[in-house]
C-alpha cells in the first residue's frame, strides 16, 4: 500500500529512521534491557532496591539534567551511575559496575541482523538517491550489517536535539549542501519522524506498520504499510 497525501516535490536524498523502520527493534531492546538487568541483579545491594528502582533513578536523572532527554546513551549511563552511587559503593566500584552494565546493554543492543531483502532495497535505492540515517536511538550502526549503507549517520545527542526537533535535518541538509525540501525522510513514528521532517521543511514518508498511538495530528506526504513500497520511487 502506498498513499499520497500531497504531491511530492523532486528529492535527491532519502533519510531513514533506523529502529522499527529498517528492522524490528522491539526484541532487540527487550534483550538489551534484560542483559543490563541481569548484570545489575547480580549485585545484592541493587536487587534489594526493588523492581521500580531503575525507573525512579531514570526519572531523577533527567530531572537533574533535562538535556539527557536528547541523548539516550548518556541518559542510560548517567542513570547507571546515579543508581549505583546510592548503594554505598565506592567511586571505583560505581564506575566499574556502571561501565560493565552499560556494555552488557550495548552488546545485546547491537545484535541486529537486517534482512537481505531490506539490504537489497537500500542498495537499489542508493543507485538513484543519496541515503542517510537520522535516528533518536543509541544503536551503534558500525556493529551490524547497516554499517556501509549510508553516506551520513546522524544521532540525537551526539549530533543535535532529538526528533521532532529540526536540528538533525538541518545538519543533514548543510552537510549535503542541499535544500531541506530535497530530503525525503522515512520513519515509523508520526510524533518524531513525520512531525520532525514536516517541521524542518523536509518531505515525509510514514511507515504505518506499528501498533502505536501518536499525538501528532499532521499528515505525512506519503503513507506506506511496508518498507518495500519505497521501490515505487525507483525510476
Amino acid at each position: 500500500m502506498i498513499r499520497f497525501n500531497r504531491a511530492l516535490r523532486p528529492f535527491s536524498v532519502m533519510s531513514f529512521d533506523l529502529d522499527d523502520t529498517l528492522y524490528n527493534n522491539h526484541p532487540i531492546i527487550k534483550a538489551a534491557v534484560k542483559a543490563q538487568q541481569d548484570y545489575l541483579s547480580a549485585l545484592p545491594s541493587y536487587l534489594e532496591q526493588g523492581p521500580k528502582y531503575w525507573q525512579q533513578c531514570r526519572n531523577e536523572a533527567v530531572l537533574q539534567s533535562p538535556e539527557l532527554a536528547d541523548n539516550v546513551t548518556k541518559w542510560r549511563q548517567h542513570t547507571l551511575r546515579l543508581a549505583l552511587s546510592k548503594l554505598n559503593l565506592n567511586a571505583d566500584d560505581v564506575e566499574l559496575h556502571a561501565n560493565a552494565a552499560y556494555n552488557a546493554f550495548a552488546d545485546a543492543r547491537s545484535k541486529i541482523v537486517v534482512s537481505d531483502d531490506v539490504l537489497k532495497l537500500l542498495d537499489n535505492l542508493a543507485q538513484h538517491f543519496t541515503l542517510v540515517a537520522i535516528t533518536n536511538g543509541n544503536v551503534e550502526i558500525e556493529r551490524f550489517n547497516l554499517h556501509n549503507k549510508f553516506s551520513l549517520v546522524l544521532q540525537a545527542g551526539m549530533h543535535g536535539k532529538a526528533k521532532p526537533h529540526k536540528t538533525l535535518f538541518d545538519k543533514a541538509a548543510t552537510h549535503l549542501d542541499i535544500p531541506k525540501s530535497e530530503i525525503l525522510h522515512i520513519g515509523d513514528s508520526l510524533d518524531t519522524d513525520v512531525q520532525g521532517a514536516n517541521n524542518a521543511g523536509c518531505q515525509s514518508v510514514w511507515l504505518n506498520d506499528q501498533d502505536a498511538t501518536y499525538t501528532y495530528k499532521g499528515l505525512a506526504d506519503v503513507e506506506i504499510a511496508n518498507i518495500h513500497a519505497l521501490a515505487h520511487f525507483i525510476k
